[in-house]
Protein backbone atom coordinates (compact mmCIF):
# COMPACT_ATOMS: atom_id res chain seq x y z
CA UNK A 1 0.00 0.00 0.00
CA UNK A 2 1.39 3.42 -0.91
CA UNK A 3 1.67 6.37 1.23
CA UNK A 4 1.11 10.30 0.19
CA UNK A 5 4.14 12.50 0.13
CA UNK A 6 3.28 14.03 3.38
CA UNK A 7 2.29 10.98 5.21
CA UNK A 8 6.08 9.34 4.30
CA UNK A 9 7.86 11.93 5.36
CA UNK A 10 6.07 12.18 9.03
CA UNK A 11 6.86 8.76 9.54
CA UNK A 12 10.79 9.68 9.50
CA UNK A 13 11.59 11.36 12.86
CA UNK A 14 15.40 11.33 11.86
CA UNK A 15 17.64 11.59 9.07
CA UNK A 16 21.06 10.78 8.66
CA UNK A 17 23.82 11.59 6.41
CA UNK A 18 27.29 10.45 5.21
CA UNK A 19 29.00 12.16 2.68
CA UNK A 20 32.35 10.71 1.02
CA UNK A 21 34.71 12.15 -1.35
CA UNK A 22 34.88 12.05 -5.25
CA UNK A 23 33.76 8.86 -6.57
CA UNK A 24 31.51 8.99 -9.97
CA UNK A 25 27.83 6.56 -10.43
CA UNK A 26 29.75 4.72 -12.39
CA UNK A 27 32.81 4.10 -10.91
CA UNK A 28 30.91 2.65 -7.97
CA UNK A 29 27.89 1.52 -9.28
CA UNK A 30 27.86 1.28 -12.41
CA UNK A 31 27.56 -2.48 -13.07
CA UNK A 32 25.43 -2.69 -9.84
CA UNK A 33 22.91 -4.50 -12.17
CA UNK A 34 24.22 -5.34 -15.49
CA UNK A 35 23.63 -8.85 -14.93
CA UNK A 36 20.04 -8.50 -14.98
CA UNK A 37 20.31 -6.45 -18.39
CA UNK A 38 20.41 -3.28 -16.15
CA UNK A 39 16.89 -4.04 -14.73
CA UNK A 40 15.83 -3.78 -10.80
CA UNK A 41 14.24 -7.26 -9.62
CA UNK A 42 11.00 -4.90 -9.53
CA UNK A 43 11.77 -4.26 -13.39
CA UNK A 44 12.81 -0.59 -12.85
CA UNK A 45 15.26 0.99 -15.76
CA UNK A 46 18.97 2.12 -14.17
CA UNK A 47 21.04 3.69 -16.10
CA UNK A 48 24.36 1.48 -15.41
CA UNK A 49 26.95 0.33 -17.93
CA UNK A 50 26.50 -2.09 -20.56
CA UNK A 51 30.14 -2.35 -20.82
CA UNK A 52 30.50 -1.04 -24.10
CA UNK A 53 31.47 1.81 -23.15
CA UNK A 54 34.52 3.81 -23.87
CA UNK A 55 36.55 7.02 -24.47
CA UNK A 56 39.19 7.68 -26.98
CA UNK A 57 42.96 7.84 -25.92
CA UNK A 58 44.82 10.88 -26.47
CA UNK A 59 46.86 11.50 -29.32
CA UNK A 60 44.43 9.42 -31.56
CA UNK A 61 45.25 6.57 -30.02
CA UNK A 62 42.56 3.51 -29.91
CA UNK A 63 39.32 3.71 -28.17
CA UNK A 64 39.87 2.40 -24.14
CA UNK A 65 36.75 0.74 -23.14
CA UNK A 66 35.14 0.43 -19.32
CA UNK A 67 36.36 -2.02 -18.02
CA UNK A 68 35.68 -3.85 -14.33
CA UNK A 69 38.29 -4.24 -11.73
CA UNK A 70 38.86 -7.19 -10.55
CA UNK A 71 38.54 -8.87 -6.81
CA UNK A 72 41.67 -9.43 -5.03
CA UNK A 73 43.77 -7.78 -7.93
CA UNK A 74 46.30 -6.05 -5.72
CA UNK A 75 45.89 -2.19 -5.18
CA UNK A 76 42.51 -2.62 -6.65
CA UNK A 77 41.14 -0.30 -3.84
CA UNK A 78 43.85 2.22 -4.81
CA UNK A 79 42.67 2.46 -7.96
CA UNK A 80 42.47 4.73 -10.41
CA UNK A 81 46.22 4.87 -8.97
CA UNK A 82 46.14 8.36 -8.28
CA UNK A 83 43.80 12.00 -8.03
CA UNK A 84 42.45 13.26 -11.32
CA UNK A 85 41.50 16.21 -11.92
CA UNK A 86 37.98 17.65 -10.70
CA UNK A 87 38.17 21.11 -10.75
CA UNK A 88 36.43 23.20 -13.15
CA UNK A 89 38.41 23.22 -16.15
CA UNK A 90 39.33 19.84 -15.43
CA UNK A 91 35.44 18.80 -15.75
CA UNK A 92 35.16 20.80 -18.22
CA UNK A 93 37.53 18.51 -20.38
CA UNK A 94 35.84 15.77 -19.44
CA UNK A 95 32.99 16.53 -20.32
CA UNK A 96 33.20 18.64 -23.26
CA UNK A 97 37.10 17.82 -24.38
CA UNK A 98 37.73 21.70 -23.74
CA UNK A 99 38.53 24.00 -20.85
CA UNK A 100 36.25 26.20 -21.41
CA UNK A 101 32.26 24.89 -21.75
CA UNK A 102 30.94 25.75 -25.13
CA UNK A 103 27.63 27.49 -25.79
CA UNK A 104 25.16 25.88 -25.95
CA UNK A 105 26.94 23.19 -23.36
CA UNK A 106 26.63 20.00 -25.02
CA UNK A 107 28.51 17.34 -23.73
CA UNK A 108 29.13 14.20 -24.58
CA UNK A 109 31.43 13.29 -21.56
CA UNK A 110 34.57 11.87 -24.17
CA UNK A 111 38.09 13.56 -22.16
CA UNK A 112 38.04 11.23 -19.31
CA UNK A 113 41.14 9.54 -20.21
CA UNK A 114 42.62 12.61 -22.24
CA UNK A 115 42.59 14.65 -19.28
CA UNK A 116 43.81 12.34 -17.11
CA UNK A 117 46.79 11.85 -19.11
CA UNK A 118 47.43 15.38 -18.48
CA UNK A 119 46.90 15.38 -14.99
CA UNK A 120 49.02 12.37 -14.95
CA UNK A 121 51.75 14.35 -16.53
CA UNK A 122 52.16 17.41 -14.22
CA UNK A 123 52.01 15.06 -11.34
CA UNK A 124 54.70 13.02 -11.82
CA UNK A 125 55.96 16.42 -12.59
CA UNK A 126 54.99 17.75 -9.12
CA UNK A 127 56.00 14.83 -7.60
CA UNK A 128 52.39 13.67 -6.58
CA UNK A 129 51.90 10.25 -5.16
CA UNK A 130 50.81 8.33 -8.27
CA UNK A 131 50.57 3.64 -7.72
CA UNK A 132 53.19 2.50 -9.69
CA UNK A 133 52.36 1.34 -13.00
CA UNK A 134 49.17 3.63 -13.39
CA UNK A 135 48.24 4.85 -16.68
CA UNK A 136 45.24 6.94 -18.46
CA UNK A 137 43.02 3.83 -19.47
CA UNK A 138 43.10 3.21 -15.57
CA UNK A 139 40.37 6.16 -15.42
CA UNK A 140 38.21 3.34 -16.80
CA UNK A 141 38.35 0.93 -14.47
CA UNK A 142 35.04 0.55 -13.00
CA UNK A 143 33.82 -1.18 -9.26
CA UNK A 144 31.55 -4.46 -9.39
CA UNK A 145 29.49 -5.46 -7.12
CA UNK A 146 32.00 -8.26 -6.28
CA UNK A 147 34.93 -5.13 -5.25
CA UNK A 148 32.47 -3.39 -3.25
CA UNK A 149 29.89 -5.69 -1.69
CA UNK A 150 28.79 -3.19 1.16
CA UNK A 151 27.71 -0.93 -1.20
CA UNK A 152 26.40 -2.34 -3.70
CA UNK A 153 24.41 -4.78 -1.07
CA UNK A 154 22.75 -1.82 0.12
CA UNK A 155 21.87 -0.56 -3.18
CA UNK A 156 19.92 -3.31 -4.30
CA UNK A 157 18.44 -3.66 -0.45
CA UNK A 158 17.47 -0.34 -0.13
CA UNK A 159 17.15 2.30 -3.32
CA UNK A 160 19.65 3.78 -5.10
CA UNK A 161 19.20 7.29 -6.73
CA UNK A 162 20.96 6.78 -10.23
CA UNK A 163 20.23 10.06 -11.52
CA UNK A 164 21.60 12.08 -8.49
CA UNK A 165 24.28 14.78 -10.04
CA UNK A 166 26.85 17.01 -8.16
CA UNK A 167 25.16 20.63 -7.26
CA UNK A 168 28.03 22.48 -9.51
CA UNK A 169 30.43 20.80 -12.28
CA UNK A 170 33.73 21.25 -9.89
CA UNK A 171 35.75 20.20 -6.79
CA UNK A 172 34.69 19.98 -3.28
CA UNK A 173 34.46 22.88 -1.00
CA UNK A 174 31.89 24.34 -3.18
CA UNK A 175 29.36 20.92 -3.75
CA UNK A 176 30.13 20.64 -0.19
CA UNK A 177 28.48 24.13 0.52
CA UNK A 178 26.32 23.20 -2.02
CA UNK A 179 25.26 20.21 0.72
CA UNK A 180 25.05 22.84 3.75
CA UNK A 181 23.73 26.17 2.54
CA UNK A 182 22.03 25.67 -0.88
CA UNK A 183 25.11 28.06 -2.55
CA UNK A 184 28.88 28.15 -2.96
CA UNK A 185 28.52 32.18 -3.17
CA UNK A 186 29.62 32.13 -6.50
CA UNK A 187 33.03 30.28 -5.65
CA UNK A 188 34.09 27.30 -8.02
CA UNK A 189 37.08 25.48 -6.80
CA UNK A 190 38.74 25.11 -3.36
CA UNK A 191 40.85 28.45 -2.87
CA UNK A 192 37.49 29.50 -1.23
CA UNK A 193 37.59 27.96 2.28
CA UNK A 194 34.78 29.16 4.26
CA UNK A 195 31.89 30.47 3.24
CA UNK A 196 29.35 33.36 4.91
CA UNK A 197 25.76 31.97 3.92
CA UNK A 198 23.51 31.00 6.68
CA UNK A 199 23.43 27.10 7.11
CA UNK A 200 20.75 24.72 7.29
CA UNK A 201 21.89 23.97 11.06
CA UNK A 202 20.73 27.87 11.68
CA UNK A 203 17.32 27.39 9.88
CA UNK A 204 16.84 23.90 11.69
CA UNK A 205 17.82 25.89 14.84
CA UNK A 206 15.43 28.57 14.43
CA UNK A 207 12.80 25.96 14.25
CA UNK A 208 13.89 24.25 17.14
CA UNK A 209 14.40 21.52 15.03
CA UNK A 210 18.12 19.24 16.60
CA UNK A 211 20.64 18.56 14.61
CA UNK A 212 24.52 17.52 15.06
CA UNK A 213 27.82 17.66 13.13
CA UNK A 214 30.07 14.50 13.67
CA UNK A 215 33.69 13.99 12.36
CA UNK A 216 34.95 10.70 12.63
CA UNK A 217 38.23 10.60 14.79
CA UNK A 218 38.59 14.93 15.08
CA UNK A 219 36.40 17.71 15.08
CA UNK A 220 34.09 17.90 11.92
CA UNK A 221 35.68 20.13 9.31
CA UNK A 222 32.60 21.84 7.99
CA UNK A 223 32.62 23.27 11.39
CA UNK A 224 34.80 25.79 10.41
CA UNK A 225 34.02 25.48 6.95
CA UNK A 226 31.00 27.94 7.61
CA UNK A 227 31.01 31.33 9.62
CA UNK A 228 27.55 30.57 11.15
CA UNK A 229 28.70 27.33 12.64
CA UNK A 230 31.82 28.87 14.31
CA UNK A 231 29.75 30.29 16.91
CA UNK A 232 27.29 27.19 17.58
CA UNK A 233 28.01 25.31 21.01
CA UNK A 234 30.74 22.34 21.10
CA UNK A 235 27.31 20.43 21.94
CA UNK A 236 26.41 20.57 18.46
CA UNK A 237 29.29 19.10 17.32
CA UNK A 238 30.99 15.77 17.95
CA UNK A 239 32.83 12.32 16.60
CA UNK A 240 32.04 8.48 15.34
CA UNK A 241 32.05 7.38 18.58
CA UNK A 242 29.84 9.95 19.39
CA UNK A 243 26.95 9.62 16.81
CA UNK A 244 27.12 5.61 17.75
CA UNK A 245 26.75 6.19 21.36
CA UNK A 246 23.67 8.03 20.23
CA UNK A 247 22.27 5.47 17.67
CA UNK A 248 22.37 3.20 20.47
CA UNK A 249 20.75 5.15 23.05
CA UNK A 250 17.85 6.44 20.54
CA UNK A 251 18.86 9.85 20.85
CA UNK A 252 19.98 11.01 17.74
CA UNK A 253 19.17 14.24 16.93
CA UNK A 254 16.65 15.15 13.68
CA UNK A 255 19.26 15.88 11.11
CA UNK A 256 22.81 13.87 11.70
CA UNK A 257 25.81 14.83 9.13
CA UNK A 258 28.63 12.70 9.30
CA UNK A 259 31.86 12.89 7.89
CA UNK A 260 34.55 10.58 6.92
CA UNK A 261 38.20 10.81 8.17
CA UNK A 262 40.42 13.62 5.87
CA UNK A 263 43.50 11.76 6.33
CA UNK A 264 45.68 9.77 3.07
CA UNK A 265 44.91 6.84 5.55
CA UNK A 266 41.38 7.66 6.29
CA UNK A 267 38.06 6.42 5.04
CA UNK A 268 37.14 8.90 2.81
CA UNK A 269 37.39 6.81 -0.33
CA UNK A 270 38.78 10.52 -2.04
CA UNK A 271 41.43 8.86 -4.93
CA UNK A 272 43.98 6.93 -4.52
CA UNK A 273 42.84 6.77 -0.50
CA UNK A 274 41.74 3.23 0.41
CA UNK A 275 37.90 2.55 -0.86
CA UNK A 276 37.92 -0.53 1.69
CA UNK A 277 38.46 1.27 4.89
CA UNK A 278 35.24 3.76 3.15
CA UNK A 279 32.82 0.32 2.70
CA UNK A 280 33.99 -0.53 7.13
CA UNK A 281 32.62 3.08 7.31
CA UNK A 282 29.54 3.00 5.53
CA UNK A 283 29.12 -0.54 7.32
CA UNK A 284 29.42 0.59 10.26
CA UNK A 285 26.94 3.61 9.81
CA UNK A 286 24.49 1.63 9.08
CA UNK A 287 25.00 -1.00 11.56
CA UNK A 288 24.93 1.77 14.23
CA UNK A 289 21.44 2.98 13.05
CA UNK A 290 19.57 -0.34 12.23
CA UNK A 291 20.67 -1.62 15.75
CA UNK A 292 19.01 1.48 17.62
CA UNK A 293 16.03 1.22 18.65
CA UNK A 294 14.64 4.58 16.19
CA UNK A 295 15.86 2.67 12.87
CA UNK A 296 11.86 2.37 11.86
CA UNK A 297 11.27 6.03 12.00
CA UNK A 298 15.53 6.83 9.97
CA UNK A 299 16.39 7.79 6.63
CA UNK A 300 19.83 7.05 5.70
CA UNK A 301 21.04 9.23 3.12
CA UNK A 302 24.68 7.92 1.43
CA UNK A 303 25.68 10.30 -1.15
CA UNK A 304 29.58 11.59 -2.44
CA UNK A 305 30.60 15.69 -3.08
CA UNK A 306 31.43 15.39 -6.51
CA UNK A 307 32.88 12.48 -9.12
CA UNK A 308 36.27 13.37 -8.36
CA UNK A 309 37.66 13.46 -12.13
CA UNK A 310 36.03 9.72 -12.19
CA UNK A 311 34.17 8.32 -15.75
CA UNK A 312 30.16 8.19 -15.74
CA UNK A 313 29.02 7.93 -19.07
CA UNK A 314 25.48 9.93 -18.33
CA UNK A 315 26.09 13.84 -19.44
CA UNK A 316 25.10 15.70 -16.79
CA UNK A 317 21.51 17.90 -17.36
CA UNK A 318 21.25 21.65 -17.51
CA UNK A 319 18.21 23.77 -15.83
CA UNK A 320 19.52 24.16 -12.30
CA UNK A 321 18.39 27.31 -10.96
CA UNK A 322 20.81 29.40 -9.74
CA UNK A 323 20.53 30.37 -6.40
CA UNK A 324 20.79 33.70 -5.93
CA UNK A 325 22.40 36.72 -8.25
CA UNK A 326 26.09 36.18 -7.17
CA UNK A 327 28.38 35.93 -10.14
CA UNK A 328 30.37 32.98 -10.73
CA UNK A 329 34.03 32.39 -10.96
CA UNK A 330 35.15 31.54 -14.56
CA UNK A 331 31.70 33.01 -15.69
CA UNK A 332 30.09 29.93 -14.53
CA UNK A 333 26.02 30.83 -14.23
CA UNK A 334 25.10 27.90 -11.89
CA UNK A 335 22.57 26.46 -14.76
CA UNK A 336 24.35 23.21 -15.11
CA UNK A 337 24.69 20.20 -12.45
CA UNK A 338 27.56 18.18 -12.28
CA UNK A 339 28.29 15.16 -12.72
CA UNK A 340 26.68 11.63 -11.53
CA UNK A 341 27.72 10.84 -8.05
CA UNK A 342 26.74 7.58 -5.80
CA UNK A 343 23.52 7.84 -3.52
CA UNK A 344 21.58 5.52 -1.63
CA UNK A 345 18.69 5.70 0.40
CA UNK A 346 18.50 3.82 3.03
CA UNK A 347 15.08 3.12 5.28
CA UNK A 348 13.08 0.08 6.08
CA UNK A 349 10.20 2.03 4.68
CA UNK A 350 12.01 1.83 1.19
CA UNK A 351 11.43 -1.16 -0.58
CA UNK A 352 13.90 -3.79 -1.45
CA UNK A 353 15.68 -3.23 -5.04
CA UNK A 354 14.01 0.48 -5.93
CA UNK A 355 15.77 2.77 -7.89
CA UNK A 356 14.29 6.18 -6.94
CA UNK A 357 14.51 8.97 -9.63
CA UNK A 358 11.97 11.82 -10.11
CA UNK A 359 9.35 11.98 -12.69
CA UNK A 360 10.55 13.20 -15.79
CA UNK A 361 10.35 17.04 -15.92
CA UNK A 362 11.05 17.43 -12.26
CA UNK A 363 14.33 19.34 -11.10
CA UNK A 364 16.69 16.75 -10.75
CA UNK A 365 18.08 15.03 -8.26
CA UNK A 366 20.93 16.94 -6.30
CA UNK A 367 22.71 17.56 -2.73
CA UNK A 368 20.36 20.32 -2.39
CA UNK A 369 17.48 17.53 -2.27
CA UNK A 370 18.48 16.47 0.97
CA UNK A 371 18.06 20.32 2.43
CA UNK A 372 14.18 19.91 0.38
CA UNK A 373 13.59 17.04 2.10
CA UNK A 374 14.29 18.44 5.48
CA UNK A 375 12.70 21.74 5.11
CA UNK A 376 9.31 19.70 3.97
CA UNK A 377 9.77 17.49 6.80
CA UNK A 378 10.18 20.12 9.30
CA UNK A 379 8.52 22.95 7.98
CA UNK A 380 11.53 24.41 7.59
CA UNK A 381 11.92 27.84 4.89
CA UNK A 382 14.36 27.49 1.92
CA UNK A 383 17.92 29.11 1.98
CA UNK A 384 18.69 29.86 -1.50
CA UNK A 385 16.58 29.56 -5.15
CA UNK A 386 18.02 26.65 -5.46
CA UNK A 387 16.99 24.78 -2.54
CA UNK A 388 13.32 26.17 -3.18
CA UNK A 389 13.42 24.50 -6.36
CA UNK A 390 14.83 21.27 -5.55
CA UNK A 391 13.12 17.87 -5.66
CA UNK A 392 12.91 16.02 -2.28
CA UNK A 393 13.23 12.42 -1.59
CA UNK A 394 9.96 11.64 0.25
CA UNK A 395 8.29 9.32 -2.25
CA UNK A 396 10.63 6.62 -1.72
CA UNK A 397 9.36 6.16 1.72
CA UNK A 398 6.38 3.85 0.01
CA UNK A 399 5.57 1.58 2.53
CA UNK A 400 3.59 1.58 5.57
CA UNK A 401 5.16 -0.91 7.56
CA UNK A 402 8.84 -0.92 8.52
CA UNK A 403 10.85 -3.90 7.19
CA UNK A 404 12.86 -6.46 9.16
CA UNK A 405 15.68 -8.02 7.28
CA UNK A 406 19.00 -7.13 7.00
CA UNK A 407 20.03 -6.74 3.20
CA UNK A 408 24.08 -6.58 4.95
CA UNK A 409 23.60 -9.52 6.99
CA UNK A 410 26.08 -12.25 6.29
CA UNK A 411 28.35 -9.83 4.42
CA UNK A 412 32.21 -9.49 4.63
CA UNK A 413 33.60 -6.06 4.52
CA UNK A 414 36.39 -6.08 2.36
CA UNK A 415 40.14 -5.83 3.08
CA UNK A 416 42.35 -4.04 0.57
CA UNK A 417 46.05 -6.16 -0.14
CA UNK A 418 47.64 -3.47 -1.26
CA UNK A 419 50.06 -0.55 0.23
CA UNK A 420 48.48 2.97 -0.22
CA UNK A 421 50.57 5.35 -2.06
CA UNK A 422 49.70 8.23 -0.24
CA UNK A 423 49.56 7.15 3.23
CA UNK A 424 51.58 9.32 6.06
CA UNK A 425 51.42 12.31 2.85
CA UNK A 426 49.06 15.14 4.15
CA UNK A 427 45.83 15.40 2.53
CA UNK A 428 44.44 18.01 0.30
CA UNK A 429 41.52 18.60 2.86
CA UNK A 430 43.85 18.92 5.99
CA UNK A 431 45.79 21.33 4.70
CA UNK A 432 42.62 23.16 3.87
CA UNK A 433 41.50 21.88 7.43
CA UNK A 434 45.04 23.53 9.03
CA UNK A 435 44.24 26.78 6.98
CA UNK A 436 40.89 27.01 8.80
CA UNK A 437 41.95 26.24 12.07
CA UNK A 438 44.64 28.76 11.66
CA UNK A 439 42.55 31.89 11.16
CA UNK A 440 40.14 30.78 14.66
CA UNK A 441 40.89 33.69 17.45
CA UNK A 442 44.17 32.76 19.13
CA UNK A 443 44.24 32.35 23.13
CA UNK A 444 46.83 33.54 25.37
CA UNK A 445 49.28 31.03 26.83
CA UNK A 446 47.99 27.82 25.24
CA UNK A 447 51.07 28.31 22.34
CA UNK A 448 48.96 27.77 19.56
CA UNK A 449 49.76 30.25 16.12
CA UNK A 450 47.82 31.85 13.72
CA UNK A 451 49.59 30.26 10.88
CA UNK A 452 50.03 26.27 10.28
CA UNK A 453 53.77 25.98 11.35
CA UNK A 454 55.94 25.64 8.57
CA UNK A 455 56.97 22.60 10.17
CA UNK A 456 53.82 20.32 9.44
CA UNK A 457 55.06 17.79 6.29
CA UNK A 458 53.15 14.25 7.28
CA UNK A 459 49.22 13.49 7.15
CA UNK A 460 50.22 12.94 11.12
CA UNK A 461 52.01 16.61 11.63
CA UNK A 462 48.32 17.86 10.23
CA UNK A 463 46.33 15.65 12.58
CA UNK A 464 47.70 16.91 15.47
CA UNK A 465 48.16 20.29 14.43
CA UNK A 466 44.21 20.56 13.60
CA UNK A 467 43.61 19.06 16.96
CA UNK A 468 45.94 21.14 19.21
CA UNK A 469 44.35 24.07 17.29
CA UNK A 470 40.93 23.59 18.23
CA UNK A 471 41.38 22.76 21.26
CA UNK A 472 43.21 25.90 22.33
CA UNK A 473 40.01 27.84 20.09
CA UNK A 474 37.78 25.89 21.90
CA UNK A 475 39.65 26.41 25.56
CA UNK A 476 39.62 30.10 24.81
CA UNK A 477 35.56 30.44 24.22
CA UNK A 478 34.81 29.25 27.56
CA UNK A 479 34.22 31.96 30.03
CA UNK A 480 37.16 32.52 32.02
CA UNK A 481 36.52 31.55 35.95
CA UNK A 482 35.56 33.86 37.88
CA UNK A 483 38.18 35.56 40.45
CA UNK A 484 37.25 35.07 44.20
CA UNK A 485 35.77 37.83 45.94
CA UNK A 486 38.00 39.49 48.51
CA UNK A 487 37.02 40.85 52.04
CA UNK A 488 36.07 44.29 52.37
Amino acid sequence: MSKTLADSLAAIEHIVVLMLENRSFDHMLGFLYQQSGNRSPGGQAFEGLRGTESNPAPNGGAAVPVFKLQPGAANVYYMPGSDPGEGYAATNAQLFGSTAAPSPPLASNQGFVTNYAQTLAWEAKSSMSILPGTVAADIMGMHTPQTLPVLSTLARGYAVCDHWFGSVPTETLPNRAFMHAATSQGHMDDKAKSFTAPTIYSALSRQNISWMIYGYDAEPLTRVTFTDLVAAADSQFGRFADFRAAAAAGTLAAYSFLEPSWGSSGNSQHPNYDVALGEQLIHDVYTALRGGPAWAQTLLIITYDEHGGCYDHVVPPTGAVPPDATPGEYGFDFKRFGPRVPTLLISPLIPAGSVFRVPAGAMPLDHTSILRTLQRRWNVPALTARDAAASDVGAALSLTRARTDNPLAGVTVPVSAGSGPSAGKPSHLQQVYAALAAQLPPHRGTGATQQPSPALHSESDYAEYIERRLAAWKAARKPAPKAPRGKH
